[in-house]
């Protein structure tokens, strides 16, 4: 299984964190992932407000391709609204060159209605950015050339330079969560990335579309989907999931904040179906139910109980990669980073050594 970490850069949850002592934290863990077997170091990109703050990933994805060479790195994900998809190009050429083909160039389209506001964009036209520019960023990473003659961007053709240095087969991903979003992955040929937030039993059927739609436009198997969570790991059952019930209640807090899932907004803005769905179940059962069942999804507790939960979900939904975020929701450095050691001592060599899931279908 390919195993990577998260890197969040949150401060929601710490009383008078300063934005440095985030940074530095989220970097230290990250220098311990690289030392400890993780497969790749992947980054968020949100903007303004304590729930995330990395602005340019493939920047930060930069500095730390040139501190860990033997680790890989990636985007999860680079919002194109908020982007010109020849300079996204462009800025993925030179870090896929300096990092000698380490780059997995995740995409998505983005969700907080206060970002898109403070970019001066509409959420009604995510979508539609989105397909438009994503498919002219993966061809202009095959071919080294970018054109586009859409309603969003009038692309006159030109080169790449740096010139495209390898291949990024197997090496795009895209965020999708509804069966409407699904489609854009399947499309691209890309891995599918999902945020644990909900049982997987509710998202098995989601990620079979999406499978299914991939051998439609491709006749081929679809990489494995990326299940992105956050983790709390600890060598006492009881005392871990206190933690959990903490740390990952304050996530799913911020997450209710940010994302403003209490609100009406997700039943006007076009293509935010599944949302304004999330957002009607969020009001129902409140902060609460959410929680809990966001830890229904999540990793949390000893090494063998996450073991057992993650077995048990690749038995749902087959082969999949895993990336962990181990700080977030205000959880303490020290909790970080022993949730992160003993995940990799204990976790870690054990989904390594798997070989292929035995698939038991749900209905």
């Amino acid at each position: 299984m390919d195993v990577g970490m998260m890197m969040v850069f949150a401060s929601y949850g710490w009383e008078n964190c300063p934005d440095d002592r985030v940074w530095d934290e989220e970097i230290r863990l990250a220098a311990l992932a690289a030392d400890s077997g993780f497969d790749c170091l992947w980054s968020a990109e949100h903007h303004f407000n304590d729930y995330s703050f990395v602005p340019d990933n493939l920047h930060l994805m930069t500095y730390l391709t040139a501190r860990h060479p033997d680790i890989d790195v990636g985007t999860a994900a680079v919002i194109l609204p908020w982007h010109d998809p020849l300079r996204v190009a462009e800025n993925a050429a030179v870090l896929d060159m300096l990092s000698k083909g380490r780059l997995r160039l995740g995409m998505g389209r983005g969700l907080a209605r206060r970002e898109f506001a403070a970019f001066r964009l509409s959420m009604d036209e995510s979508r539609g950015r989105f397909d438009e520019a994503a498919p002219m960023i993966v061809n202009a990473l095959k071919t080294g050339y970018i054109e586009g003659d859409g309603p969003y961007y009038k692309q006159p053709r030109i080169e790449i330079r740096p010139r495209p240095q390898h291949s990024f087969d197997g090496r795009i991903y895209a965020v999708a969560s509804s069966e409407d979003s699904v489609n854009s992955p399947a499309k691209l040929g890309a891995h599918m990335v999902m945020f644990a937030d909900r049982p997987w039993e509710m998202r098995l059927p989601v990620i079979e579309h999406g499978r299914d739609l991939h051998r439609k436009y491709h006749g081929s198997e679809p990489p494995h989907v990326m299940l992105t969570e956050f983790c709390v790991c600890g060598p006492n059952l009881a005392a871990a999931e206190d933690e959990a019930r903490r740390y990952q209640g304050k996530f799913v807090e911020s997450n209710f904040y940010h994302y403003e899932f209490l609100g009406e907004h997700f039943k006007t803005v076009k293509g935010y179906d599944a949302y304004q769905q999330k957002a009607e179940i969020a009001r129902k059962g409140g902060l609460e139910g959410a929680v809990t069942g966001f830890m229904q999804a999540a990793s949390w507790g000893t090494p063998d109980k996450i073991l057992r939960g993650i077995e048990a979900r690749r038995k749902l939904l087959g082969d999949f990669e895993l990336n962990i975020a181990f700080r977030f929701g205000g959880t303490p450095y020290e909790v970080s980073e022993r949730g992160l050691k003993l995940f990799a001592k204990e976790v870690l060599p054990v989904l390594k050594s798997w070989g292929p899931a035995r698939v038991a279908q749900a209905a």
